[in-house]
């Protein structure tokens, strides 16, 4: 019976020290990434951006969603877009549904001059949230630039409903209904711009047209 004591003691007493062992690596696991990112980003506000990633670089866990978030952007302010673009696809394959590293990614991807990438992740984006106002903002634009003003408003529509108001969604929709012909949509969104920003040189030369 003493001897059964003994050996569930031990057990207990090494189980212990493992637990102890355990919670002071991870204590020491998290100080080590707070003071990695706190130096980051101290770096980042330098304008060092190569000390920013190298910094990251060195508590690099391939499987860590945070990480790899951090690198892809430190990566594309220094210039290296595809490494940047990387980061961002790990960070998107450990959280499908998140909505940041699909908008991370499109940095590197449009500096790349890699279109269709930049539209197959707004359409992620759009598929997890509708009414994402970056992303059919965004599309909208990219259609107009393109000359596509049907499908430009079709994206831009959603912006003013969400965003009657907004400066960046107005001026947009307006030109896009002026593109397509709708002169009397186009007039009263002109003028709504002037209203948010009186003298904007973009809707008085609008309406300029439009008469």
């Amino acid at each position: 019976m003493e001897t059964l004591t003994s050996q569930k003691f031990r057990c207990f007493a090494i189980s212990l020290i493992f637990l102890c062992s355990f919670t002071l690596f991870s204590q020491t696991s998290s100080a080590d990434l707070h003071a990695a990112f706190a130096k980051s980003q101290e770096y980042e506000g330098r304008g060092n951006f190569t000390e920013a990633i190298a910094t990251m670089k060195k508590i690099y866990q391939e499987d860590s969603y945070e990480i790899n978030l951090r690198l892809g952007w430190v990566s594309y302010l220094g210039g290296s877009f595809t490494e940047s673009a990387a980061y961002y696809q790990k960070a998107i394959k450990l959280k499908p549904y998140a909505i940041e590293p699909k908008l991370g990614y499109i940095y590197p991807a449009s500096a790349l001059g890699n279109w269709e990438q930049v539209i197959a992740q707004y359409n992620d984006i759009l598929s997890i949230d509708p009414q994402n106002t970056t992303a059919n903002y965004r599309m909208g634009a990219i259609y107009y630039g393109r000359k596509d003003y049907g499908k430009a408003e079709k994206y831009l529509e959603k912006v003013i409903n969400l965003y009657p108001f907004d400066y960046d969604g107005m001026v947009l929709y307006a030109w896009t209904n002026f593109q397509l012909g709708k002169l009397r949509e186009a007039q009263v969104l002109f003028n709504k711009v002037l209203l948010n920003k009186p003298k904007d040189a973009s809707a008085l030369e609008g309406l300029s047209l439009i008469k």
